[in-house]
């Protein structure tokens, strides 16, 4: 009570009494606190069980204010008593036929219009229920509460046995899930009685093998017993809502471990069980995410779970899993836009009247995306755990041929599998009709392929965590030229967009229009812009994403630039991130910025007594491996021949090996952005990063170099402060060609270790060819603006 009193008075910044809250509430209406708890909550759904009832209510409708989905949750119990409380009928002339009959028709009549069914059997007459009572001891229960006094409450067994029975059939046919009250709850109940195994006759019962079942309030006291049956019933999900925060906080964390001992992480989820008054959400919401954070982090400490495997964990628990199991699309406000399985199979015929097409995408060798698509039936029936087949050739193939460079080993004999990472799903912002999902390079089912970029990014990632306790984070900079089509004599050209300049203010006004939409578009998909404005070239735009995760911020990447192409697509217009498209004007990079973290710790930041020109010891050794490798990493960062074009000298391209504080020309940049001490800086940018790259094998490199400058000890030499072109004489230059940089990849034993010898051999041969093509048919970068 106190500590819920404390919480409270902190969000209204009252003092922490009950006579002051309830003076501040009074003083500014419900209207108000409503909104401020419902912010602090950042709820994007209510599920409103309505079978509960108080004096003065808000009805469903009124509260999209608060939400931007609104779901109907019916209690059946409720239902049945409606039906025989109605006062058209005497309760003497029902029998159990035309009770069954009415309660059914109603039933099903609101089926299309709920989110999931619930049951207080718990409260009645306790969870034993028994699938198979007779219609003749069902009949007899309605009876005997026939012949009590109005209105009728049921608590027959048998009855509501019978009732509980009916509803799972109707929620087995309309792919409803049902909540069931277990564990604690009101004085009323028999605590006995409310243990979830009790419900093992209903769990074996083949009838409803398929019908999701959602144990509410964590079961507790008997969490243990909840997630046992999570973790060897398919159809069992859990909630923990209630418990948290109704318990201690020792409590609250003891009953969540205990919840996520056995069961799977994809079955928990979390509701702020909020009721009546505004507070209730806001506290349950604030509670849930301090415990599940330490929860959590316990779990990575002990290594149940790696961090990035947590962090998925999070969205799962308070967002994904819920979505997925009551058909929600948050995005739009609507119910049943998103599909779930119930025990692995659902109609594809009601899948495709919302999603028609699923695109599974990855990323080549060369850096072009590519995608299958598989129509929305077959992918939620199949496909989604199965994958599909791709051949070997794919990760060898050149941005101008789709078939294998030589010498990569790669050929069209041997099949791989491509497994959708389910997490990754979203739904098109462009096309509300498909979606799309990242993919894994599977050899077999569970093992990941040596050539897979994504598998290698986290290969060099867990090595950065295991051996130093680190994770790295990244955020891209995507800049792309916007480009208009012209024909002139019935020839077709691309010609720019506007002729403006750096951060030009007619320039984005004439692309605002664009630029709103896909700023939505990437904020509907989770990606967040942190800073967008026009570039110094001709019809040229920059969009700043916000550093995540590594692994994250790579699939977000593609995501990214494939929101902006298509948006651009549909206003008749073509994006394109090639480093190069004018040899006349300045180039498209993908600049990244990258720090390193440590229990949410910022550890590439040094300290009072811990700095190299604003560095810790951890963040200058990491970026001193970087700094040895660079020429060898440009392979991976800068690696086609029209990269070169870009990294030249005086285009802030980073053409020299240097590094410098806030040094625009290096092409690894410290910085110290605003809110960070001035004697410190927070992360390092690396200027040779341009969208012709994998961004997986890309950061793989950076990742590589990193840690082998850990291992080593490795230094920085002094910083340069002023433009490298002005000791040239002094600086060694980068690679001037793609030649010179697989050179050097080539004979870098630590890059071909750590990211693994075939994948590093075949690209190289990739770049090889590229660089024989290109040389031999230099018209052929004409056709790059289409692929990059």
């Amino acid at each position: 009570m106190q500590r819920s009193l404390r919480d409270i008075a902190a969000l209204y910044n009252c003092e922490a009494s009950l006579e002051k809250v309830e003076e501040f509430r009074t003083a500014e209406g419900l209207k108000s606190i409503s909104s401020k708890c419902f912010e602090a909550a950042n709820i994007s759904a209510i599920l409103i069980d309505d079978g509960i009832t108080f004096d003065k209510m808000l009805d469903l409708e009124s509260h999209k204010a608060l939400s931007p989905l609104i779901g109907r949750v019916l209690r059946i119990e409720r239902l049945a008593e409606t039906i025989i409380n109605d006062e058209s009928f005497s309760g003497s002339s029902w029998t159990l036929d035309s009770f069954t009959e009415s309660y059914v028709a109603k039933l099903k009549s609101v089926s299309t219009q709920i989110v999931a069914l619930k049951s207080i059997a718990a409260y009645r007459s306790g969870l034993e229920i028994n699938p198979n009572v007779s219609k003749t001891d069902a009949e007899d229960g309605l009876r005997k509460e026939l012949t009590g006094p109005r209105p009728f409450r049921i608590t027959n067994k048998n009855l509501i046995d019978y009732l509980f029975t009916c509803s799972l059939e109707i929620a087995v046919s309309a792919n409803l899930p049902v909540q069931i009250h277990t564990g604690f709850g009101d004085k009323d109940l028999d605590l006995r009685k409310c243990n979830p195994l009790h419900l093992r006759a209903v769990l074996e019962d083949k009838r409803f093998s398929k019908c999701q079942i959602v144990l509410l309030h964590a079961s507790y006291p008997f969490s243990k017993e909840a997630s046992y049956l999570a973790s060897v019933y398919s159809q069992v999900y859990l909630d923990f809502g209630l418990a948290i925060p109704k318990l201690s906080v020792h409590g609250m964390t003891s009953s969540l471990k205990e919840l996520l001992e056995l069961a799977p992480i994809k079955k928990v989820m979390f509701s702020t069980d909020g009721y009546a008054f505004p507070e209730t959400y806001y506290l349950g919401a604030k509670k849930a995410r301090d415990v599940v954070y330490n929860v959590l982090a316990a779990a990575c400490e002990d290594g149940d779970l790696s961090i990035q495997e947590a962090i998925e964990a999070v969205d799962d628990i308070f967002r994904r899993n819920a979505l997925h199991l009551y058909k929600l699309n948050v995005t739009n406000g609507s119910i049943n836009n998103e599909t779930t399985i119930a025990g692995g199979g659902v109609s594809s015929t009601s899948v495709e009247e919302d999603v028609l097409f699923v695109r599974i995408i990855w990323s080549d060798a060369s850096g072009q995306n590519r995608c299958r698509v598989v129509p929305a039936g077959r992918f939620y029936e199949v496909t989604r755990n199965k994958g599909v087949g791709l051949t070997f050739a794919v990760m060898g193939m050149t941005s101008f041929c789709d078939g294998p460079a030589d010498g990569t080993n790669l050929t069209g004999v041997g099949e791989i599998r491509l497994v959708p990472d389910m997490p990754t799903l979203l739904r098109l912002p462009w096309s509300s009709r498909e979606e799309m999902v990242m993919a894994d390079m599977q050899i077999r089912p569970g093992e990941a392929w040596e050539y897979c970029p994504r598998n290698a990014l986290r290969k060099v990632t867990k090595v950065l965590l295991d051996e130093f306790n680190v994770t790295m984070k990244a955020g891209f900079e995507n800049e792309f030229f916007l480009r208009r089509k012209l024909v002139s004599d019935g020839v077709e050209q691309w010609v720019p967009y506007d002729n403006t300049n750096y951060c030009s203010t007619s320039a984005f006004d004439g692309a605002s229009s664009i630029l709103q939409e896909v700023y939505s578009s990437l904020k509907t998909s989770d990606i967040v812009v942190e800073q967008l404005h026009a570039e110094s070239g001709k019809g040229q735009f920059e969009i700043a994403l916000k550093y995540i995760l590594c692994t994250l911020a790579a699939d977000k990447l593609i995501y990214a630039r494939e929101t902006i192409k298509s948006i651009a697509r549909k206003h008749g217009l073509l994006a394109t991130f090639l480093p190069k498209p004018d040899l006349n004007d300045i180039g498209s990079g993908s600049h990244v910025h990258l720090s390193l973290w440590e229990d949410d710790q910022n550890v590439f930041m040094g300290s009072s007594k811990d700095n190299f020109y604003g560095m810790s010891k951890t963040g200058a050794q990491f970026l001193a491996g970087v700094y040895h490798h660079l020429s060898s990493i440009l392979a991976f960062t800068a690696p086609h021949p029209n990269s070169y074009d870009r990294i030249q000298p005086n285009t802030w391209s980073g053409a020299y090996l240097c590094w410098g504080k806030e040094n625009r020309e290096a092409p690894l940049r410290t910085a110290c952005p605003p809110g960070v001490p001035l004697e410190l800086v927070s992360n390092f940018e690396i200027k040779s990063f341009d969208a012709c790259a994998n961004p997986h094998l890309g950061l793989a490199a950076i990742v590589a170099a990193g840690i082998d400058g850990l291992r080593r000890g490795l230094k920085l030499p002094e910083p340069v402060e002023s433009n490298p072109a002005d000791y040239a004489s002094k600086l060694q230059r980068l690679p001037q060609n793609l030649q010179e940089s697989v050179e050097s990849l080539s004979g870098d034993k630590v890059l071909h270790e750590l990211i693994g010898d075939k994948l590093v051999k075949a690209a190289i041969a990739i770049r090889k060819a590229e660089i024989d093509h290109y040389a031999k048919n230099p018209g052929a970068f004409n056709d790059l603006i289409y692929r990059y």
